[in-house]
């Protein structure tokens, strides 16, 4: 398992959420989003094989830093503390789901979208969060009309963000880096395209605000 990085937003400049639907795809993915310069991913638990993929990834990739996203309930929360996440994301914050995910002991971010959710994350001590679903929800207008009134939060926006728009979000102050799904097409996987990944990740892995 990578040393716990100081901050989640600082690791790379794009996240790629993961949606798997073969475990066998897990492995290589993971490696090639590695080779690529990204050695952080979130992997969703939108799919029945997600938690063994994850253990897939924890077990064969341990250099990746390795988060799980989706995540709805405490119980979640342990299955994938349990499978072998380093990190949590979901995709909304309630009292309970941020208590349980506290409650594993790992780094997490806790989806965001309006002020009163920021404001609620924020009173729950963290200072880092989801915004999501960040096109959907305002995109960067509303981020950079967050960044005055609530300074002491930074984002990783994630949901509807492509590889041409991710530059302006990166160049806010208070975003640290964004999610997107582009960087595992899924073409590219059903194909086993695994150079194609590598490819998207390093063009990523070069984007800067």
């Amino acid at each position: 398992m990578p040393d716990a990085p100081a901050s989640l937003l600082d690791v790379v400049p794009v996240v790629p959420v993961v949606v798997l639907h073969d475990v066998a795809h897990a492995v290589p993915v993971a490696r090639a989003l590695v080779d690529g310069g990204l050695p952080a991913i979130e992997l969703t638990l939108r799919t029945p094989v997600a938690l063994d993929a994850v253990r897939a990834i924890a077990a064969e990739v341990p250099e990746v830093l390795l988060g799980v996203g989706t995540v709805l309930t405490p119980a979640q929360a342990d299955q994938a503390a349990a499978a072998g996440a380093h990190f949590l994301v979901s995709p909304g914050a309630t009292p309970a789901l941020l208590a349980g995910m506290q409650a594993t002991g790992l780094p997490f971010l806790a989806g965001t979208s309006t002020v009163s959710e920021v404001l609620a994350v924020a009173e729950a001590g963290l200072t880092e969060a989801k915004f999501f679903p960040a096109e959907a929800a305002g995109g960067t207008a509303y981020l950079r009309a967050l960044a005055a009134p609530v300074p002491g939060v930074r984002f990783c926006p994630t949901g509807g963000i492509t590889a041409t728009t991710a530059p302006d979000y990166l160049a806010l102050p208070n975003v640290g880096c964004v999610g997107g799904t582009w960087l595992t097409p899924a073409d590219a996987l059903e194909a086993g395209d695994w150079g194609r990944v590598e490819e998207l990740a390093r063009a990523a892995a070069g984007l800067r605000g």
